[in-house]
């Protein structure tokens, strides 16, 4: 096992590091810290979250020397990235006098002028304002020893690639050229060939990212249900910080409003807020202001929170690379993480292509009953309680007719239980109302639907149990009695399954049919065998 002491870099930087809380490198910095060390070039295919920043700002900290010139050079997409790397990087070099200034659009170049004058040794920026500063000539790069283009897969999505040729063309020559991609599409090769020399190139796969620090789950939850499974699976876990991912902004917004009026600490973040107000969220769930940070995949793009206990899956991501990348955001420094994904019954295959992809099956999980998160927040309402009975407020005599007309006609504990009822349990017990399928002549604990294809194409027993299995991520032994008819077929499954079944099955195919599911109406009494299907 590799350990950070065992680097070839000064004790000021491994202090730092110790102080930070880390001990043992993750898989990137482990393997790419070594390689940067010597000094060429480096290719570092990894994702965000993987302690990439760390992988190539503990090198360029020990390489900056206390002389009062621009040094190094870190290219990153966004202004928030481009703010932590320069965080992170203030971190490492707390021992030694380096001054680090990110340099994005949005904030006073005239601030940023007077900075660089002061003297910097490290500047992060995105690719447009660095350009603005190099026109200006208020920033001179002609003395950079080291260059990063840090998400550079992102940078080239987002137009920068002209922006990032002609920075670096301008670049002292004679200098260590360092470039992190989650991904390596051609663009980002081409410009490898052109602007570094013999690149040594390091590589994580996707075991590595996912890391055994964090623990992945799943929930099956119907979409009409959907935030109220939500609320008790949060109720009845200790979050510390916890990021809630939504694949749309208007899902953000709704996702949002949601938990707030259900007395969430929770914010939004999505690409229509301003600069200023996407720091103002920022910052509060930086110092726990709120409990959740809600955001898109896009939104979410270059946060690096320490703290985050819980990353939680709302929207199952588009695919296994975003889900990797959404995970790797907890169980950071060495704490263990949670990763909680909501899965609806039609995105049962879509969670399977992501554990084909990870190599891993994702253990499932129940959705907390309102008996799980009464007994886990005892202690907490409890707390609650005693602290307003020992604050003392000034308005508590308003009370005293209603407790004392209640205490006439009830006993104290049928109160205080109908209060906690009623203040702690109204939210979380307040479900949609589930399927109501009525009598099916389905099995005991059974219910029972009709499927308008048959024999006709070429179903069999086995593949409906094995297609419902799949689809519903119930064993197939659970799965009851099955009539296979020629144009139509009755299949039995567990009455807490049939919700799923009917969400997933009602508009999917079946051995490639288009298929039609509904409740199946009771089988007459005189005769089992051959009922007449729904109209």
């Amino acid at each position: 096992m590799t350990y950070f002491k065992d680097f070839q870099i000064s004790e000021a930087i491994k202090r730092a590091i110790e102080e930070m809380g880390f001990e043992e490198p993750s898989p990137i910095q482990e393997k790419a810290i070594p390689v940067i060390l010597e000094g060429g070039d480096v290719i570092g295919q990894a994702q965000t979250g993987t302690g990439k920043t760390a992988a190539f700002g503990i090198p360029i900290v020990d390489k900056v020397s206390n002389e009062p010139y621009v040094q190094a050079l870190i290219l990153t997409p966004t202004r928030e990235l481009a703010v932590q790397v320069s965080g992170e990087l203030q971190k490492l070099s707390v021992h030694k006098r380096i001054r680090t200034l990110p340099i994005y659009g949005g904030q006073s170049i005239g601030h940023q002028i007077r900075a660089l004058n002061q003297g910097v040794h490290v500047v992060i920026g995105t690719p447009g304002r660095i350009l603005d500063h190099l026109r200006r000539q208020t920033l001179k790069l002609d003395r950079v020893h080291t260059v990063v283009l840090d998400e550079a897969d992102e940078m080239l999505d987002m137009g920068f690639v002209e922006d990032i040729e002609s920075i670096l063309s301008q670049v002292n020559t004679k200098r260590q050229t360092l470039l992190f991609s989650a991904t390596m599409p051609q663009a980002i090769r081409k410009l490898s060939t052109k602007y570094m020399s013999h690149p040594k190139t390091v590589t994580i796969n996707k075991g590595e990212v996912t890391a055994p620090l964090i623990e992945q789950r799943y929930f099956k939850v119907l979409e009409r249900n959907k935030v109220d499974s939500l609320c008790r699976i949060i109720d009845s876990d200790e979050v510390e910080l916890g990021i809630l991912f939504c694949r749309t902004k208007k899902g953000v917004a709704e996702l949002t409003e949601a938990l707030q009026a259900r007395g969430y600490l929770a914010d939004g973040l999505h690409g229509d807020l301003s600069q200023s107000q996407r720091d103002d969220v920022m910052k509060k769930f930086r110092d726990s202001s709120i409990e959740f940070l809600i955001a898109t995949d896009v939104a979410a793009r270059g946060i690096d929170v320490q703290n985050v206990s819980h990353v939680i899956n709302y929207d199952i991501p588009q695919d296994p690379e975003s889900y990797v990348h959404r995970i790797g955001r907890t169980g950071r420094a060495g704490r263990t993480g949670l990763a909680l994904t909501l899965v609806t019954p039609r995105e049962m295959k879509h969670l399977r292509s992501i554990e084909h992809e990870i190599k891993m099956t994702i253990p499932s999980h129940a959705v907390p009953t309102l008996e799980d998160v009464v007994f886990k927040q005892q202690s907490s309402w409890k707390k609650l309680v005693m602290d307003t009975i020992d604050s003392k407020g000034n308005d508590r005599e308003l009370f005293d007719p209603l407790v004392n007309e209640l205490l006439n006609e009830y006993s104290g504990e049928d109160v205080v239980r109908a209060l906690l009822q009623l203040h702690f349990s109204s939210d979380s017990s307040k479900d949609e109302p589930g399927y109501q399928f009525g009598e099916t002549g389905g099995a005991a604990g059974m219910i029972r639907f009709f499927i308008n294809v048959g024999r006709n194409v070429k179903l069999n027993p086995k593949i409906v149990s094995d297609e419902i299995a799949k689809l519903v991520g119930i064993p197939t032994k659970s799965i009851g009695r099955i009539d296979v008819f020629d144009n139509f077929t009755f299949v039995d499954v567990p009455e807490e399954s049939a919700p799923f079944v009917y969400e997933a099955l009602r508009h999917s195919r079946l051995n490639g049919a288009k298929v039609n599911l509904e409740p199946a109406k009771p089988r007459p009494k005189r005769t089992n065998r051959h009922q007449t299907p729904p109209k």
